[in-house]
């Protein structure tokens, strides 16, 4: 069910019917005798025909008057794989959205990014979702509020402020008119408190039982959430395939875990039982719905992997798709990261990109916590020391304009660099070209200006076509950043040698790529994983 497709109330019927997962976060169930809307596979009893509506977006079933089922939540379904497929101006405005444009600065903002008139953007999102940018927001901010309630001990006024409202008071009236009960209602019925009241939270290992660590006043936010996924999920390919790639000071990772340093604290993210699991440590929760909206991003979270599995499975890529299920696309945290990450990998192996990364980083980059900058420790590499290309890890030395890199067992503690500090940052000396600094340069000072949007604002045919207009990027380059920085599940890194040594090895003829439309990404990672 692509992004552009009317619900077809017959086939909406029997996937909720049968509580098909394939279809959860593809359309919610309202009915009418109850005024809930629920996910397609919630465990209620199905409701009658004539007691049902059927909608695209949760922003709509909002908009006809329908609350959230407390019991399936559809604050937890992934999100809709047609729009990344679509890549249509909808579907951009919704990441957007997503990542707290419209929160920040309102949907005359959101229009503007998308270079249309708010107008223009309402008619789009009424005829494709039914619920206007403004409906979209106001949903997204109730249902990241109702999980923090549901999930965590953190103060209601912290919730407010981190599911993207401007006041306490505006958000008790917004829950109120939208779902008839208070925020402080919501938590004394269904949050940790009245789980752990409950007696199921005497039972080990029961989801009562497992209650978030409660937040200390004037403390750091420590908080866990739950990020869901459709199955299966491969997520020690995933998470392996980032660890190999972690920028020295400012991520890490292994086959079972990712974390990394964000604005203000840290992020910790681990399989779980249907789930991943996002452990946040914050000293400002106004960025965690930007937090989790990249951390779904990165990790791919809202792919179907069993339509993916059903076009690969028929070509010559069958072998490699059963022998590793629900295999993803690892995306970016952050698309000019990304980018750099790009230009810095060309023609270098894996581990001398990552040295070379920490050194811009740690040149370059700042600490995520500013205040504590006084009691961070050790030193940064030399501008002359190449030693690490070759995969041995840099030996710290002094430096001048390097950041000062915590040696704080807590992990990473250092921000990549932004495209505005990075387009003043002396790069010399770290190992670099000077073609390389100056495709850097050129590529910060676009990203900085506005003229390139590496986050998903633009059409990503027109982000390619800008980035290729940059010396020293070429096809390949432009195809990997496509790939992981605009999730566009088609892009293709052309010329890419693994690709090219992985097909010579299967027998694959290139004139093959072209069977693997639209999910050429994921083919890619098949072949790149058959190497290892």
């Amino acid at each position: 069910m692509s992004a552009q497709q009317t619900l077809d109330f017959d086939s909406c019927y029997r996937a909720a019917s049968a509580r098909d997962t394939r279809f959860d976060g593809r359309f919610y169930t309202a009915v009418t005798s109850t005024g809930i809307y629920c996910r397609p596979i919630c465990p209620a009893r199905t409701p009658a025909r004539q007691n049902v509506r059927f909608y695209r977006h949760a922003a709509a079933a909002e908009a006809a008057g329908f609350r959230p089922c407390r019991r399936c939540r559809p604050e937890l379904s992934p999100g809709d794989p047609g729009w990344d497929v679509a890549a249509d101006l909808v579907g951009r405005a919704l990441r957007l959205i997503d990542d707290g444009v419209a929160d920040e600065y309102g949907v005359a903002g959101l229009a503007s990014r998308l270079h249309v008139t708010e107008r223009h953007l309402l008619r789009l999102f009424t005829v494709q979702l039914g619920a206007g940018p403004l409906a979209v927001t106001r949903t997204r901010r109730l249902l990241l509020a109702k999980q923090l309630l549901t999930e965590t001990s953190l103060p209601i006024t912290d919730v407010a402020f981190a599911a993207g409202f401007g006041s306490v008071r505006q958000f008790n009236a917004t829950m109120k008119e939208a779902y008839g009960f208070a925020p402080s209602d919501l938590r004394t019925t269904s949050g940790p408190l009245a789980r752990a009241a409950s007696p199921e939270a005497a039972v080990p290992g029961s989801r009562a039982a497992a209650s978030p660590r409660a937040v200390t006043p004037g403390m750091p936010a420590a908080l866990t959430l739950r990020l869901n996924h459709r199955a299966p999920y491969d997520a020690e390919t995933l998470l392996g395939f980032l660890a190999a790639r972690a920028i020295p000071g400012v991520e890490e990772g292994s086959p079972t875990g990712y974390r990394r340093a964000v604005p203000g604290g840290v992020i910790t993210l681990a399989p779980a039982d249907g789930h991943i699991r996002l452990s946040v440590t914050l000293d400002d929760t106004r960025h965690l719905a930007r937090i989790v909206s990249r951390c779904r991003r990165l990790l791919d979270l809202d792919a179907d992997p069993e339509a993916i599995a059903d076009a690969l499975g028929t070509t010559t890529l069958r072998p490699l798709v059963e022998r590793r299920p629900g295999l993803r696309v690892p995306g970016a945290f952050d698309g000019f990261e990304l980018a750099v990450r790009a230009v810095v990998g060309q023609q270098v192996s894996v581990a001398g990109a990552r040295t070379l990364l920490g050194r811009i980083a740690a040149r370059a980059g700042t600490p995520a916590k500013p205040c504590d900058i006084a009691a961070l420790t050790g030193t940064p590499i030399s501008p002359g020391d190449t030693s690490a290309l070759a995969g041995a890890p840099a030996q710290p030395h002094e430096g001048a304009g390097s950041v000062l890199v915590s040696k704080d067992a807590d992990g990473p503690g250092l921000l990549f660099p932004t495209a505005e500090r990075l387009v003043e940052a002396d790069l010399s000396g770290l190992g670099l070209t000077g073609k390389r600094i100056t495709t850097l340069h050129i590529l910060a000072e676009k990203a900085a200006s506005g003229e390139l949007d590496l986050d998903g604002g633009t059409d990503p045919a027109e982000t390619a076509s800008r980035l290729l207009a940059i010396p020293g990027i070429g096809p390949w380059t432009t195809g990997y950043i496509v790939m992981r920085a605009l999730r566009d599940p088609d892009a293709w890194p052309s010329g890419d040698l693994g690709l090219r040594r992985a097909m010579k090895s299967l027998d694959i003829p290139e004139d093959d790529t072209e069977r693997w439309r639209p999910w050429r990404a994921y083919a890619a990672l098949h072949l790149w994983s058959s190497e290892t």
